[in-house]
């Protein structure tokens, strides 16, 4: 079977696991009482009515089931799946009993750390002005017991990178349907890089098959938490983020492309750790002043909101595999821009609306 019957073949198996398991994941979860209840106090709760958390499990085990079968496999991929099921073991126990956003965070660095322990590291990175930017050749110098030891800049924004992505797709999940549309779309344009450099590289193979096995999982959950959702993620998703987070550096490093792509909710996280710390907040901790709420508070339906993100997703994954390099670092400028300025503006208009409620 040639690659791209491979990757075909993949991308349907995973959909069609998680397609199949979600229903059944629906019930289990409802029996043992993995449900998010719209009385409990956290500030993101839009939805009406006790649903379900934990799809992280089908998507997980559809991304899982199909790489065992079409995936080779190897240490990396291994660890890979060794630091995706760490986090979903603990993002199921966040799902049933709300843990503390600081172990969650601690445990994210750990996953981080296991997978550039394996290999997975951001030895360069292209420079829009021309030329290499080498990061595996800058090293910090620690001290720990005595020993004398060199950190990479590669592996520490490879870490970096992993629990960005980790937190930044889990922050863009308050709409129904919202993240998985967003990581099938961001998957499925990680994938199409990684076959450009497919045929001499066996990394970016590898990336490729994951990048839409990726794809097909979120696709075959997209089915179930689409507006009204009858499951939603949970934290424990971040299983799944983290894979899409590898996979973007195993496709040849091209992380411009995967910051483009994923371009609204790498801004709207920037943006939330920016507005919360200077709030003197903890960045940890939740609020209803993402993109997505405020879109909401303007009228705009769930559905609608999150047609709005896979759209935009979609234009920006396309316009990220024709751009130069120098064009994607403006395209990236140009989308912080618009975000935030639709993120301030969106702001003053929900306290205009409030001031009017109040006067009148």
């Amino acid at each position: 079977m040639n690659l791209n019957l491979t990757i075909l073949a993949s991308f349907l198996v995973a959909f069609f696991i998680t397609f199949v398991l979600t229903p059944l994941s629906i019930n289990f979860l409802k029996k043992f009482k993995v449900v998010d209840d719209p009385k409990r106090k956290h500030p993101g709760v839009i939805h009406k009515k006790p649903t379900p958390r934990g799809g992280s499990i089908p998507l997980f085990l559809g991304v899982f089931g199909a790489s065992v079968i079409f995936i080779p496999k190897t240490d990396l991929l291994i660890s890979i799946f060794v630091a995706s099921f760490i986090a979903l073991i603990v993002g199921i126990l966040d799902d049933k009993f709300d843990t503390s956003p600081y172990l969650r965070f601690f445990i994210n660095i750990i996953c981080g750390i296991i997978i550039v322990a394996a290999g997975v590291s951001v030895p360069f990175i292209t420079n829009p002005f021309g030329g290499i930017l080498y990061l595996n050749q800058t090293f910090f110098p620690l001290d720990f017991l005595g020993l004398g030891f060199g950190i990479a800049l590669s592996d520490v924004i490879a870490v970096f990178w992993i629990v960005w992505v980790m937190n930044m797709l889990n922050w863009s999940k308050g709409v129904d349907g919202q993240m998985p549309g967003i990581v099938a779309i961001s998957a499925i344009v990680i994938g199409i890089l990684s076959l450009r450099f497919a045929q001499v590289d066996q990394t970016s193979i590898m990336g490729a098959k994951l990048s839409f096995i990726i794809a097909g999982s979120a696709l075959g959950f997209l089915f179930f938490n689409f507006y009204p959702a009858k499951i939603f993620p949970g934290y424990g998703a971040t299983s799944i983020y983290l894979l899409l987070g590898v996979v973007a550096i195993l496709s040849s490093a091209k992380l411009a492309t995967a910051m483009l792509v994923m371009g609204i909710p790498l801004a709207d996280g920037v943006y939330t750790i920016f507005r919360r710390v200077v709030s003197g907040r903890s960045p940890f901790w939740h609020d209803k002043k993402h993109l997505h709420h405020l879109l909401l508070s303007q009228g705009l339906s769930q559905r609608a909101v999150a047609l709005f993100y896979w759209s935009i997703s979609a234009i920006l994954g396309a316009l990220s595999l024709v751009l130069s390099s120098k064009g994607k670092l403006f395209a990236i400028i140009m989308v912080a821009v618009l975000v935030g300025g639709a993120i301030l503006f969106l702001n003053f208009l929900l306290k205009r609306d409030r001031n009017d409620k109040v006067a009148i």
